[in-house]
């Protein structure tokens, strides 16, 4: 092989390729599809040939071959007609989460020349689409991000047989691989730092409680001030919006105006709780002081900056993303679950 080899005036095919390389089509075709038992000296002339021809493989014959797409679905799944206070789809793009996970799928992903498609599923008829979809063999694999207790698609995934790993412990027995954050014990930890500061009037602005996340958070931090013999505790039911946030702790405040912290199960609510806080005269952390969930971007956009529970979106989409990479290479072969561990972050607002 020359480096002035000419560029041929047609797209470059296989045989382009191997007589460039000086090896067989059979041996380019294998260094294309990702063979592992290629040597690895033939490997790269026949790297080189294909940059000097500017092949490009054709992936709708190489699917043929591979039986893959080298695609996977990102499938984010929410309640039918929720009462929030934003828009399904503005939501997921104004949540610092959705932006973290899927920057830790990429981080996976991208490397492995995998793409990422995302699919929203709110009502029956997009769940139909999108499982029409699936079983159309579009992507080799799923990432379900499911928002409910009762969502069916954990289960409605397991039943296609298709590889796929679920954000979260699914709430009804499935045999699915799941990433989660322990977010009973994340809760506990804003528990027992609030009360290690000697605040006793102690109330929080909870998830919603038709999500597991929500559950979770609320039970996880009432049980922990249980324990240090603190049973009033003031509530009141947020949506994980900044606004849902704001309108939550209006109503707290409204119901316990001598509250002295407050447990907010997200960032993005406290982000939208702080200034309802400053407006009532109440200064952060002197009058109350604030816990939040996540380590978001919202946590330091924060005034003051967020002390809060840090649950590691990146490396959980990390991992999910291995773990997918795993079944799908290995069809058939079930991959563990794994559950990270939250860690408490203190800054200036407890």
């Amino acid at each position: 092989m020359t480096a002035d080899t000419p560029m041929p005036a047609r797209p470059a095919t296989l045989e382009d390729v191997a007589g460039v390389a000086g090896v067989s089509r059979a041996t380019v075709s294998r260094v294309i599809n990702g063979a592992t038992t290629v040597d690895p000296a033939l490997r790269r002339m026949v790297e080189e040939a294909v940059d000097a021809t500017g092949y490009v493989p054709n992936r709708a014959a190489r699917s043929l071959v591979t039986r893959r797409t080298d695609s996977i679905a990102l499938v984010v799944s929410e309640r039918e007609r929720r009462l929030v206070s934003e828009p399904f789809v503005g939501r997921m793009f104004s949540d610092p989460y959705f932006g973290r996970v899927v920057g830790g799928l990429l981080d996976v992903l991208r490397p492995a020349g995998i793409q990422l498609v995302l699919m929203l599923a709110d009502d029956q008829e997009s769940r139909d689409q999108l499982l029409s979809y699936l079983r159309h063999g579009h992507v080799d694999g799923v990432v379900l991000i499911s928002s409910h207790a009762d969502d069916p698609l954990p289960g409605l995934l397991h039943d296609t047989r298709l590889p796929a790993v679920l954000a979260g412990q699914p709430r009804r027995p499935t045999p699915i691989t799941y990433v989660e954050a322990d977010q009973r014990a994340g809760a506990q930890l804003a528990a027992d730092h609030l009360a290690s500061l000697g605040r006793r009037r102690i109330g929080t602005v909870s998830g919603p409680q038709d999500m597991p996340a929500g559950q979770a958070r609320l039970t996880g931090f009432l049980d922990a001030l249980a324990a240090h013999g603190i049973r009033d505790v003031a509530a009141a039911e947020g949506d994980f919006t900044h606004a849902g946030g704001a309108a939550a702790m209006r109503r707290l405040l409204a119901d316990r105006p001598d509250l002295d912290a407050v447990f907010i199960a997200s960032d993005l609510m406290a982000l939208g709780a702080i200034p309802v806080l400053l407006r009532a005269g109440k200064d952060v952390p002197g009058d109350v002081a604030l816990v939040g969930f996540d380590d978001s971007s919202a946590a330091l956009a924060c005034d003051p900056p967020l002390t809060t529970v840090r649950q590691p979106v990146e490396e959980m989409s990390a991992e999910m993303a291995r773990l997918l990479l795993k079944q799908i290479g290995r069809p058939g072969v079930p991959a563990p679950s794994v559950i990270f561990h939250p860690t408490l972050v203190r800054r200036q607002s407890a």
